[in-house]
């Protein structure tokens, strides 16, 4: 008796492990291809040369880190690391960083800018299939960020088509 309850309590563990293990598939997430990315960044350096801009471009990925970047002719320093940022906080809120400006400029939202690596300044798109956000584009250099926002625009333009 005492073996055949410890061969059916064996039995019984070996089933509820065999279930909890089939339930842990692996995930199947959507991200930026590399392809992707290099006609994100011709389409915004077209735009922006085209307007007569020099800037730097950053790709972010579903994770938030940095996928492919270039940093344009005859730009400062500090715009792949600001590119870098927007496009992050596009990311990582699912929405532009010109929009989380507005947002972060209400006093009961100042507190979201404390998040470390937002900024609230525009140049920063979010990258999306439908609603769901898959990386984000930061542009850095033009006179302004909602300049930076009309080139990273013309960016995920040049991929529409393979973000349905």
């Amino acid at each position: 008796m005492i073996l055949r309850n410890k061969l059916l309590a064996g039995a019984a563990l070996a089933v509820a492990f065999i279930a909890s293990a089939g339930a842990q598939a692996p995930l199947a997430e959507k991200n930026v291809s590399m392809k992707m990315a290099q006609m994100i960044i011709d389409g915004t350096i077209e735009q922006c040369t085209k307007d007569g801009y020099k800037v730097s471009v950053v790709i972010v990925d579903n994770a938030g880190l940095v996928h492919a970047s270039l940093r344009g002719d005859g730009t400062n320093p500090h715009t792949m690391e600001f590119a870098r940022k927007k496009a992050y906080t596009a990311r990582t809120r699912g929405q532009t960083s010109l929009e989380f400006m507005k947002l972060t400029d209400v006093p009961t939202n100042a507190y979201l800018r404390q998040i470390p690596d937002v900024v609230a300044v525009g140049g920063g798109v979010p990258i999306k299939i439908g609603n769901v956000t898959i990386g984000g584009v930061g542009v850095s250099g033009a006179p302004a960020g909602e300049k930076d926002e009309v080139c990273a625009l013309a960016g995920i333009a040049k991929v529409a088509d393979q973000l349905k």
